[in-house]
């Protein structure tokens, strides 16, 4: 027999030994057996001139592992032969030194560039993640894993792959927050009374990406019903920030900020009505995106307010923020032009209204930033937004989101033919959330906005803010920055209010600098700014006009080659 050139790749999953070959010497008849027991081909994938055999087995204990080969029928190499042949020539082998050695540090344009040159197979980097996902379940960012059937798609992936299929997510897993439907896979909303609502089909997003070829992980935690901002689930457990468990992720998407944050995932799709993308991006260090309200369907995700609910997308750089969006908006990355250097470009900040309320080395970070950002080149311009600006955004955009939330939940639960109703949830609401509802969102509650008061909201006040931005920032600059949270990420403990400068402040203040944007219906991003005197990430947010979506990731991408990055959370394992 002739020599056979084999190459072990080993990983350890529940319940499973997996193991690789790759056989240079496709023509040879070969079958593997372990003195530990025998293993069984489930599959092929072909690189290049490789052929790996994907064999498993539940009767093999990794500690004793030893293989060798003995013979492989010839029906399995034809079907390789055949499989091989319809890949074409284009593909070619990596040497092993090419091989991805953190393969949980890729964001999701390298991850899906590993996996398209051969460098990493989609079944062991899904594995690895679901890995660091079991290592990691203290952070609280999941509620469902399904890891079967996880790996399965990774495993189709690669088979994709190997007969030719270029999709740009292929085998890229994605958390997703649990507000969205998924096929197949439940959708808690962060309730407990939809604990065993199983949809029958996917929001529109999570068509979008799977239909790119990417994999749907699991379902993050969030707060109940997306009604809060520091990440608290009485249900499923409070979402941990993995600078330091003991600080909130921020909210309602916290799960998907804590994920993508401790490399769990390269990135989760999150919702933001008024800040729930952007406050914990900020506070758990990543990059958070939301487009201009529409840019992104909302179909399939249960809502809170249809004027300023907005889908999107939490990452790690600006480039997989552009990748996604130009999948799901169908405007290709192309489209957004980078641009050379920061000379030329008009940034605008407003002191009076975005650093009033601030801690003060959150206030240092942020000037320290802008100083580079001159220094790079732009002309930075700064603006008064007006005294009233804060009372005006503060009464519009939480009067809106108070009065549009029971009418939007009970148009989506019959919608979707869900079997409980709007007073089902309402009654297994977190005590607090309860408190909320009670007081805004219920009809005669003694906060519940008149009609007359929700009126003048969208036909006064709302315009009255959107001219402003119209007229005051983007007349005279391409975007507005600040900073994207007042503060770091508050303990746990003293979560419901904390002390933001020399004042306490209810955990409403999280969003203070967020709610302008939100209500005057502005695409906004917030990238990684620095740490704050305790170690923990602090956001800028930088928002442009309606519409303006690919020139703000373009500048986006330009200000967060400047400011930087922020290291690792450390701790993690």
């Amino acid at each position: 027999m002739a020599a056979v050139n084999i190459a072990w790749q080993v990983q350890v999953i529940p319940d499973r030994f997996l193991a690789s070959i790759a056989v240079q010497e496709a023509g040879l008849r070969q079958t593997t057996r372990f003195s530990a027991g025998l293993f069984f081909c489930t599959d092929l994938v072909f690189i290049g001139n490789h052929m790996l055999i994907k064999i498993e087995t539940a009767l093999v204990d990794p500690a004793n592992f030893k293989g060798e080969p003995l013979s492989i029928n010839r029906r399995t190499l034809l079907k390789g032969a055949a499989a091989m042949a319809a890949m074409g020539a284009g593909l070619s082998a990596k040497p092993a030194s090419a091989a991805v050695s953190q393969p949980n540090e890729l964001g999701v344009a390298a991850a899906a560039a590993a996996i398209r040159n051969g460098e990493m197979t989609a079944e062991s980097y899904a594995a690895g993640l679901l890995a660091r996902a079991r290592k990691n379940a203290d952070l609280n960012s999941f509620i469902t894993l399904d890891e079967g059937a996880v790996l399965e798609a990774a495993r189709s992936a690669d088979l994709a792959r190997a007969a030719g299929k270029i999709s740009p997510l292929l085998g890229v897993p994605f958390g997703i927050k649990d507000s969205y439907l998924t096929r197949g896979l439940k959708t808690t909303v962060g309730t407990a009374v939809l604990d065993k609502y199983i949809p029958d089909r996917d929001a529109a997003v999570v068509s979008s990406i799977r239909n790119a070829g990417a994999i749907v992980f699991g379902k993050n935690n969030l707060v109940e019903m997306s009604y809060g901002l520091t990440g608290n689930n009485t249900h499923y457990g409070q979402v941990k920030n993995p600078y330091d468990k003991t600080h909130v992720t921020g909210g309602s998407s916290s799960g998907a900020g804590a994920s993508v944050a401790a490399r769990i995932v390269p990135a989760a799709l999150g919702g933001d009505t008024v800040g729930s993308i952007r406050v914990p991006a900020s506070l758990c260090g990543v990059v958070g995106f939301k487009p201009t309200p529409g840019r992104w369907p909302d179909d399939g995700i249960a809502p809170i307010s249809g004027t300023l609910d907005t889908a999107g997308i939490l990452a790690r750089s600006v480039e997989d923020c552009i990748l996604v969006d130009s999948i799901v908006s169908r405007s290709p990355s192309s489209n957004v032009i980078a641009r050379a250097g920061l000379k030329g470009t008009r940034i605008a900040y407003a002191p009076r209204q975005y650093l009033d309320v601030v801690d003060s080395d959150i206030e240092k970070l942020f000037l320290e930033n802008l100083l580079k950002l001159k220094d790079a080149g732009a002309e930075i311009i700064e603006l008064d937004l007006g005294d009233d600006f804060a009372s005006l955004t503060a009464r519009a955009t939480w009067t809106i989101m108070a009065r549009e939330a029971r009418p939007a939940i009970m148009e989506f639960i019959k919608k979707e033919n869900i079997s409980v109703s709007f007073d089902d949830i309402y009654q297994d609401l977190d005590p607090d959330i309860k408190g909320v509802w009670n007081s805004i969102v219920l009809p005669g509650g003694p906060g519940y906005s008149s009609d007359e008061k929700f009126s003048n909201v969208l036909k006064k006040d709302r315009p009255e803010l959107q001219r402003r931005f119209a007229q005051m920032v983007f007349n005279r600059a391409d975007c507005i920055i600040f900073p994207t949270t007042p503060c770091a990420a508050p303990a746990i403990a003293n979560q419901r209010k904390f002390i933001v400068g020399s004042k306490e402040h209810p955990y409403l203040v999280l969003a203070r600098n967020t709610i302008p944007g939100s209500c005057a219906g502005l695409p906004g991003i917030s990238l990684p700014a620095g740490l704050s005197q305790q170690g923990l990430p602090v956001g800028i947010e930088i928002d442009a006009a309606p519409g303006q979506d690919r020139n703000l990731l373009a500048l986006a991408q330009n200000i967060e080659s400047v400011i930087g990055s922020i290291p690792v959370p450390s701790g993690l394992r």
